[in-house]
C-alpha cells in the first residue's frame, strides 16, 4: 500500500509539471536571454571606452559619485571597475600615471590590489604587503566610506583582532552610518565562516535592518545573514522563522522598485537564491519575474560555480517545484502554489 501511495503521488507530481510548468514559464526571459552582470547606463558607457584604453570616462563617472556623495553606487562601480583592470592592468596604469594622486584612480588601484590578495595561498600575508594602497585611498577620500569597506574586507582577511575591526567600523559609520557595503563587510566579520556565529550575524543584520533609513538596502542585510547560513549547509543554527522573515523584509524593499530594474539585480538574486532554499517556491518564482534577464555573479558563483548555470538552474527548479505542488484543477493565477509556498 504504501508503495502503491508513492507511485500514485509520484505520478500526480508529474501530471500537475506537466500541466502547469509551461503557464508558470511566463514573463521569464528565455535562457539565451539573460545576462550576467550586466553594467547600468552609466557604468557601461565607461567600461566600452576602458576597452580602448580610455580612462577618462570611469574617472569621471567615480568623481561624479564623490561629489554627489552616491555611496552605494561608487562602491559598485569601483569594484566593477576593479575587476576590468585585473585583466587590463595596463588601462589602471595609464589612469594613474596621468593623475597620481587622484582619489578614484588610487581606489580602484587599493580594490584590485586587496581582491587580488584574496585569491593568493598566502593570503594574508599578499594583504598585509597591500595595505599603504588601501591607506592611501583612505587618505586620499577622507569623507568617503568606500576606503573604509576596504579596510575592512582587509581586515577579516588579515585575521585582525575584534577590537581592531571595531576600529574600523567605528571609522566607518562615522563616514555614513548606513553604508551598505561597510554592513556587509561586517556582517562577513561576524559570520560563522570567519569570526562569529550564525546567530551573531542574524543579530548584528535584524539590528542593523531596524535602525535603516526607509529605503536603504541595508533592510536587506538580514537576507545576507539568511544567505550565510543556507549556503554554509548548516539547516538549524538559526529557526526558518527567522530566515523567512529576513526574506519578506528583503521582499518590501525589493517591491520599491520597477520589475526589470537593473540597479536592485543583486538583491532580487539574492531574494531568489534564499526563497529557493527555504522551498518558497512561488515568490522565489516571482523574483525571477522581476529580476528579469539580469542574471549576477552572487550569490549564484560562491564557490567558482557557475554563476549563470546556477541562476538558470534555480529558477527552472522553482518553476518546476511550484508546478509540482498547484492543484491540476487550479484557476489561481500565476503564483498558484498557497500555503507556506507563498
Amino acid at each position: 500500500m504504501v508503495g502503491t501511495m508513492s507511485l500514485l503521488r509520484a505520478l500526480l507530481s508529474t501530471a500537475r509539471m506537466v500541466r502547469h510548468a509551461p503557464r508558470l514559464a511566463d514573463g521569464l526571459p528565455p535562457d539565451d536571454a539573460v545576462l550576467l552582470d550586466a553594467p547600468d547606463d552609466r557604468l557601461g558607457p565607461a567600461l566600452v571606452a576602458a576597452a580602448v584604453g580610455d580612462h577618462d570616462p570611469a574617472a569621471k563617472l567615480l568623481a561624479t559619485t564623490r561629489d554627489a556623495a552616491d555611496w552605494e553606487n561608487r562602491d559598485r562601480y569601483v569594484a566593477r571597475l576593479a575587476g576590468f583592470a585585473h585583466s587590463r592592468g595596463d588601462w589602471l596604469a595609464g589612469w594613474l600615471a596621468s593623475a597620481p594622486g587622484d582619489p578614484d584612480a588610487l581606489l580602484v588601484r587599493a580594490e584590485l590590489a586587496v581582491r587580488r590578495a584574496w585569491e593568493s595561498p598566502a593570503r594574508a600575508e599578499r594583504l598585509r604587503e597591500v595595505r599603504p594602497l588601501v591607506d592611501a585611498a583612505v587618505e586620499a577620500g577622507p569623507g568617503d566610506p568606500v576606503p573604509w569597506r576596504l579596510a575592512l574586507d582587509h581586515a577579516r582577511g588579515t585575521r585582525a583582532p575584534h577590537t581592531a575591526f571595531e576600529g574600523l567600523w567605528e571609522q566607518a559609520v562615522r563616514r555614513s552610518p548606513h553604508h551598505y557595503g561597510c554592513h556587509v563587510s561586517a556582517l562577513k566579520y561576524l559570520s560563522a565562516q570567519w569570526y562569529g556565529s550564525h546567530r551573531e550575524c542574524f543579530d548584528f543584520a535584524e539590528q542593523a535592518a531596524q535602525d535603516a533609513l526607509p529605503g536603504s538596502l541595508v533592510k536587506a542585510l538580514p537576507a545576507r545573514a539568511a544567505y550565510a547560513q543556507l549556503s554554509s549547509g548548516d539547516p538549524v543554527a538559526v529557526r526558518g522563522e527567522r530566515i523567512d522573515a529576513a526574506a519578506d523584509l528583503a521582499a518590501a524593499l525589493c517591491a520599491g522598485y520597477p520589475p526589470g530594474d537593473p540597479w536592485p539585480a543583486e538583491l532580487r538574486n539574492l531574494l531568489a537564491y534564499v526563497l529557493v532554499g527555504r522551498a518558497r517556491w512561488a515568490p522565489a518564482l516571482e523574483q525571477f519575474r522581476l529580476t528579469g534577464p539580469y542574471a549576477t555573479s552572487f550569490p549564484w558563483g560562491a564557490g567558482g560555480a557557475d554563476p549563470l548555470g546556477g541562476f538558470l538552474a534555480a529558477r527552472d527548479s522553482a518553476r518546476r517545484e511550484l508546478a509540482a505542488v498547484t492543484p491540476l484543477r487550479s484557476r489561481a493565477g500565476r503564483g498558484g502554489g498557497g500555503g507556506h509556498y507563498a
